[in-house]
């Protein structure tokens, strides 16, 4: 395998941590396959060039230096480098785990679900994106249809946020609630609701839903429930 400490190697991480920021697929999957070719695992080109990408770009966009159409560009760019080193057999074993995502019931807004499953594929996750305004059966269907480690709900408006109780209600019904992660964001949810629905996690931002389905990935058995990582408001 090449050592990442080749010059020609460190050049094309470079140049694919750039073409990320700068929202360009084309160069994005040039250098992707330029470092494939030259024998980097999937997860080396992830960790040493799209995740730092990303986390640069999410730290753009809160610091106001980056608006939401650079994180979108920058989340295409990122999934078409993903696409070019995945393997095109096998990749279940090289992803995390597989998330089922979407905006609950009754609420339509999706660009706060739409960074954080970019960031999630980002760092190595398989999206199953349901879109928006999903009842709450669809979620359960799919989870179980895609074999699925988390189910991660959104919602911004706060008449919606009670369908997210039937999620996890649902769940509970068909005895599979211990087969699910269940996590949630947005703005109208809030730690102690997570706690009151009987939820895994909840994460303040994309950046930290991707610390979170960490967490729950790697030890989520063992964590006290649910985790929260990030401050409310």
């Amino acid at each position: 395998m090449t050592q990442t400490g080749d010059a020609s190697v460190r050049e094309q991480l470079v140049r694919l941590k750039e073409a990320i920021l700068n929202g360009d697929a084309k160069a994005a999957a040039e250098a992707a396959a330029i470092l494939k070719e030259k024998g980097l695992q999937p997860l080396e080109v992830v960790n040493q060039a799209i995740k730092p990408a990303m986390d640069e770009m999410g730290k753009r966009y809160e610091r106001l230096e980056a608006f939401l159409p650079d994180l979108v560009l920058a989340g295409e760019a990122a999934q078409e480098a993903l696409r070019v080193i995945l393997p095109k057999e096998g990749e279940e074993s090289f992803i995390k785990g597989k998330v089922v995502i979407g905006t609950i019931y009754g609420d339509i807004h999706d660009i706060g679900k739409n960074i954080v499953a970019a960031m999630l594929s980002a760092n190595g996750y398989k999206i199953i994106d349901l879109g928006n305004d999903v009842p709450p059966e669809r979620y359960v269907e799919v989870a179980k249809k895609e074999g699925a480690h988390i189910i991660g709900m959104s919602c911004l408006l706060t008449p919606s946020m009670y369908y997210m109780r039937d999620v996890i209600r649902k769940l509970k019904e068909e005895n599979i609630r211990d087969r699910f992660y269940v996590i949630i964001g947005g703005a109208a949810v809030y730690p102690d609701w997570a706690k009151e629905i009987g939820a895994d996690g909840w994460a303040k931002d994309a950046e930290r839903a991707v610390q979170l389905c960490d967490a729950l990935m790697e030890k989520g058995k063992e964590l006290p429930k649910p985790v929260i990582l990030g401050e409310w408001r």
